[in-house]
């Protein structure tokens, strides 16, 4: 049984996360995803959860780490600002493996930039703002429909991979309000547990290992240091510490086709769109408005790992546009894995691309 909603991006958000289980949110109010803790604070009590507003980011990364370690499924909300005070958490949550979710409203930047506008800067600082080698999970709404449904599938991945999992919205996802269909229950990935008598950080053909849950009789150290498979601090020997970051690199990367979730369009086409998150709405614009002509469209809801199979569907492309409220971040990742011409389409101050702007980008010569 579903039924239909009239919700902001932002309601939808902390809709989908509990719908998906979480028991626990911890963050401090920023514009624009402040709705998404509003909203969590006034349903999650009602559901036995908790939620508690920490005196700031770098705090609020810290206590879903905790309360996802006791067996929580955990999750906070912030943009830019906020978002670079908790990357030095979000590190220690790759390094720990401890599985939890991070919704990040982009606004412009940087530093506090445009607090009420939408923007797509932090797609990079995402993948690798935390220091040193690591994977992550992000995936990219472009309606509110999808701001329930990817944020209820961050939970899931989160907990089977063992990531921290993002949803990388915009102001313009969480501030528009849409009808949608919300259905009675949304499945949910049981989080393995650790199995007793194996080492907590010894990895099977996954190489995901199982989880210690505080509380239950385990003796497990975890730490962000460097660690053997006991969960033992090993800084010095560099084979431990290679094997430790290969596997938490190659557990996310290995699962990219596993993951991986975006729609082709015109596969056969020359020119071809490639757009996430609040742009996909003006390249759907425009396919609309030219129902005669045949343009592609590769539409990305998880952006990392990127999925740079899906380009390969592209046979007869001879160039790649792409549309992002940046200057061209994941335009660049396109480019890496593409011999034809890639077009950065960007565009800054926080409105959304017109049809007008993709159609003369479209007309332009290469």
């Amino acid at each position: 049984m579903t039924r239909t909603e009239f919700w902001q991006g932002n309601t939808a958000c902390a809709e989908g996360a509990l719908a998906a289980g979480c028991n626990f949110f911890g963050g401090y109010p920023i514009t624009p995803s402040t709705e998404v803790a509003e909203h969590m604070a006034l349903r999650l009590p009602k559901k036995n959860g908790v939620f508690i507003q920490m005196e700031d980011e770098l705090a609020s990364m810290a206590a879903i780490i905790g309360a996802s370690w006791t067996g929580a499924r955990a999750m906070t909300a912030t943009s830019g600002p906020g978002f670079s005070l908790m990357m030095e958490n979000i590190g220690f949550a790759a390094m720990t493996e401890t599985p939890c979710v991070i919704v990040n409203v982009q606004r412009g930047g940087p530093s506090t930039g445009q607090p009420t506008m939408g923007a797509q800067g932090d797609m990079m600082q995402c993948r690798f703002g935390s220091h040193g080698d690591y994977s992550v999970i992000a995936l990219c709404p472009a309606s509110v429909q999808e701001m329930f449904e990817l944020t209820a599938k961050a939970f899931n991945l989160a907990d089977r991979y063992r990531v921290p999992v993002f949803l990388m919205a915009d102001e313009i996802v969480g501030h528009m309000r849409e009808k949608i269909t919300v259905p009675d229950s949304v499945e949910r990935v049981a989080r393995r547990e650790l199995i007793r008598g194996t080492l907590p950080f010894a990895a099977g053909d996954d190489l995901v290992p199982g989880f210690a849950t505080f509380g239950k009789g385990y003796g497990v150290h975890v730490t962000g240091l460097t660690h053997d498979e006991r969960g033992y601090p090993c800084t010095t020997n560099v084979k431990i510490h290679h094997n430790l970051v290969k596997r938490l690199v190659d557990k996310v990367e290995n699962a990219r086709r596993d993951v991986a979730d975006f729609d082709i369009i015109n596969p056969d086409a020359g020119d071809v769109f490639i757009a996430y998150g609040a742009p996909v709405r003006t390249v759907q614009q425009v396919l609309h408005d030219n129902p005669g002509r045949k343009i592609g469209f590769l539409r990305i809801r998880t952006v990392w790992p990127f999925p740079d199979f899906a380009l390969g569907q592209f046979k007869n492309a001879r160039r790649f546009l792409v549309p992002e409220m940046n200057f061209g971040q994941i335009a660049r990742e396109i480019e890496r894995h593409v011999r034809v011409p890639v077009v950065s389409i960007p565009k800054l101050g926080g409105d959304l691309h017109l049809p007008g702007e993709l159609m003369a980008a479209l007309e332009a010569r290469l």
